[in-house]
């Protein structure tokens, strides 16, 4: 092929300066000392600090599944000894001049005097009136409050307040802890719950569940819809309407709450007495 000339000889020095070096030789490194380098193990990127940790993983769904799980494990752990309690909805948009703050009030202070813990979001509005009578009245009054893109205060009236990242698992709480809900009117998140709670009684899910809608005047559209054309077209049995309870008064919400506990301990003490001793 002969000698190369002068341009192919200064193409190939440059190609070698651009060679990676052995350490400490200065000379290329070889093919098989490349092969030889260590690899970026996952045991590698894990103990790596420098330049910076790496926190994407952060922002992954399996992340996110364990910080559900978590929240859910410090939901059960921390509300897990409330005994009798009722959850309280409505809006966070009333105010103390409201005729139902007023009302969600004087509700809180009643079920605190029956013996009951008192749920709320944690937050003002309605929510605020019933813990605050819970608590003016010697009950336990707890607020389940969630993170939301615009920080909301809670209220001053909470002996307990736990705060959560996903509605889902807040939701669990207020329906896994309570023996029944009173709902004032309220916006959507209020109707999530209605609907909610609704829809787990009427399947099944749970029972001696009462749900108190307080405000008839506020309700009677939404429970005329359901009659028609949601009942008389056959979207829902009519009998599932009745699952909820319309009041204007304080005491007959709570009575009807006090009621359905006591229908729960003797249904509970019935199926006590039926299940047989083991080594009888």
């Amino acid at each position: 092929m002969g000698t190369p000339g002068p341009a192919r000889i200064d193409l190939l020095r440059t190609k070698q300066r651009a060679l990676p070096r052995s350490p400490g030789t200065g000379y290329p490194a070889t093919v098989k000392e490349n092969q030889h380098r260590p690899r970026a193990t996952e045991d590698r990127k894990l103990l790596q600090a420098a330049p910076y940790a790496d926190t994407t993983f952060l922002e992954t769904d399996a992340w996110r599944a364990l910080r559900i799980l978590g929240e859910f494990v410090e939901g059960f752990d921390t509300l897990a000894r409330l005994g009798p309690a009722v959850t309280v909805f409505g809006s966070a948009r009333t105010r103390p001049d409201d005729p139902t703050y007023a009302a969600a009030e004087q509700i809180g202070a009643r079920l605190a005097e029956r013996g009951f813990t008192v749920i709320t979001g944690g937050g003002p509005g309605i929510m605020e009136a019933a813990n605050r009578g819970c608590q003016g009245a010697g009950g336990y009054s707890v607020g389940c409050s969630i993170e939301l893109p615009h920080e909301q205060q809670s209220n001053p009236y909470l002996d307990l307040e736990i705060r959560f990242r996903y509605f889902f698992v807040r939701k669990m709480m207020f329906v896994k802890y309570a023996q029944g809900f009173v709902i004032f009117p309220g916006g959507y998140g209020t109707l999530d719950e209605l609907f909610e709670s609704v829809t787990l009684v009427q399947t099944g899910k749970i029972e001696h569940f009462p749900i108190v809608l307080f405000g008839s005047s506020y309700w009677r559209g939404l429970l005329d819809w359901l009659a028609d054309p949601a009942a008389r077209e056959g979207k829902l049995d009519p009998a599932d309407i009745r699952l909820l309870k319309v009041t204007d008064d304080p005491d007959e919400a709570c009575d009807v709450l006090v009621e359905s506990r006591i229908r729960a301990a003797e249904a509970r003490t019935e199926r006590n007495a039926g299940t047989p001793r083991r080594g009888g």
